[in-house]
């Protein structure tokens, strides 16, 4: 399976009379970005568009999802594929990706684990999402809509805008194109015959109550762990439904531009084999978390690997998911390294995680998510800041005259444990 993922830089985005993509400039017609985003979709009430570029005094909140906008160019199937497009298998051809910017879904709140972003700041540094020129899309639900229905339709509609917004550069050239190339895993080159075997194994939340994840358009909750091409996830494969803490909560963009995955690619065939990716769930019962460990364990067994990246969405719960992988993994023999963030309190000395094991001996952390942070006031707010109390991170009193004062844990991509952002801690 090969992918050609072709990267066109946006250096700008504007409003204009017609949505294309002009060089490096887009230029988006509101009514048109509108229009997209909405479809026929009867729950949605009103849609407000907004852009945030880097360096302004802006302040996102509360953030749903961010998604980059893409196009398959070649080969089978389309974005989003269960969801916008058929159930068709994607992964390969030639996709093109606009990058640099994004969409982002904003408006009333669905779950009180919903996220902030400061385009510039002391807040700007901590999520890479500062860097991107952001089309928010503020979207007001009609009364009486369920909190499941109005994430439903705030998920459509950001994917169908990004959809839309990822047409303009189908036709365009792009500055840089990554090939990615995966093979069975019978296929090893003689050359690559003494490399380390490596898979990825990859927990996508999935407890239910807007902790959900959905592959191919179904949701991972009523799913046993399965092998996919990591090239599915860059076409769209997997997409966030989740209303968990912002700080580590993987958005459709980070699985599009996954850290891990494109790092095993880059280092397949130099010190290492990359062979496959497993994608597994977060469980709510003690049964679910047993069965679905023991089949991730058997898939990963089954690529006759040596070594395993494991990493983990959320906190608290899946952190038992995580060490029973861990420990079961290395029974076996196949050493594990796991990628996790930590709740170790606002001094930093409370237990960090709610399960351990001794076998996780191989562990990268990526920050500490109580660690508090002061944001000052910004000169706009694209949503509404004052709902900062209700959020995870925030409490009563976080908002004053002088602006925010909360957990990291209310910035999107924070500490986000698939390796996004620059944090980690250090044992002393």
């Amino acid at each position: 399976m090969v992918l050609d993922l072709g990267h066109i830089p946006v250096e700008d985005v504007e409003w204009g009379p017609k949505t294309l993509l002009d060089g490096s400039i887009l230029q988006l017609n509101r009514e048109d970005l509108v229009a997209s985003a909405w479809g026929n979709d009867p729950r949605i009430a009103s849609i407000e568009t907004e852009i945030a570029k880097p360096g302004e005094s802006v302040r996102i909140i509360p953030i749903k999802d961010v998604i980059e906008p893409r196009v398959k160019v070649e080969g089978k199937g389309g974005m989003f594929p269960g969801l916008i497009s058929s159930v068709e298998t994607v992964g390969e051809g030639r996709t093109h990706a606009l990058s640099g910017c994004s969409v982002m879904t904003v408006g009333q709140i669905v779950g009180f684990q919903e996220g902030m972003i400061d385009m510039s700041g002391p807040g700007a540094p901590y999520s890479s999402f500062s860097k991107l020129l952001n089309i928010a899309l503020v979207i007001k639900v009609k009364e009486r809509i369920s909190r499941h229905e109005h994430e439903v339709a705030l998920r459509m509609a950001g994917l169908r805008a990004a959809v839309f917004l990822g047409e303009t550069g189908r036709h365009a050239q792009p500055v840089e194109i990554q090939r990615f190339e995966m093979y069975p895993t019978t296929q090893v080159s003689r050359a690559d015959r003494h490399l380390p075997r490596v898979a990825y194994l990859y927990m996508l939340l999935s407890q239910g109550l807007l902790h959900d994840t959905y592959l191919y358009g179904r949701d991972l909750k009523n799913l046993l762990p399965t092998l996919i091409m990591p090239t599915e996830v860059m076409d769209g494969a997997i997409v966030s439904g989740n209303c968990v803490s912002a700080c580590d909560k993987n958005t459709t963009y980070h699985h599009q531009n996954n850290p891990i995955i494109n790092e095993l690619f880059k280092r397949d065939g130099q010190d290492l084999h990359f062979v496959g990716t497993v994608v597994t769930n977060a469980n709510v019962t003690l049964m679910d978390k047993e069965r679905s460990s023991n089949y991730a364990v058997k898939l990963i067994e089954m690529l006759g690997v040596d070594g395993v990246i494991l990493s983990k969405e959320g906190f608290g719960n899946p952190d038992a998911d995580t060490m029973m992988l861990c420990a079961k993994l290395e029974e076996k023999g196949i050493a594990t390294t796991v990628i996790t963030d930590e709740f170790a309190g606002v001094d930093g000395r409370s237990q960090s995680l709610a399960d351990t094991t001794p076998r996780a001996n191989a562990l990268v952390s990526v920050g500490n998510a109580n660690e508090r942070i002061a944001l000052p006031s910004m000169a706009k707010v694209i949503g509404d800041e004052t709902i900062i109390d209700k959020m995870a991170g925030g409490q009563p009193g976080s908002l004053s005259e002088q602006g925010i004062t909360a957990e990291l844990q209310v910035i999107v991509g924070a500490t986000n444990e698939l390796g996004f952002e620059l944090l980690s801690s250090r044992e002393t």
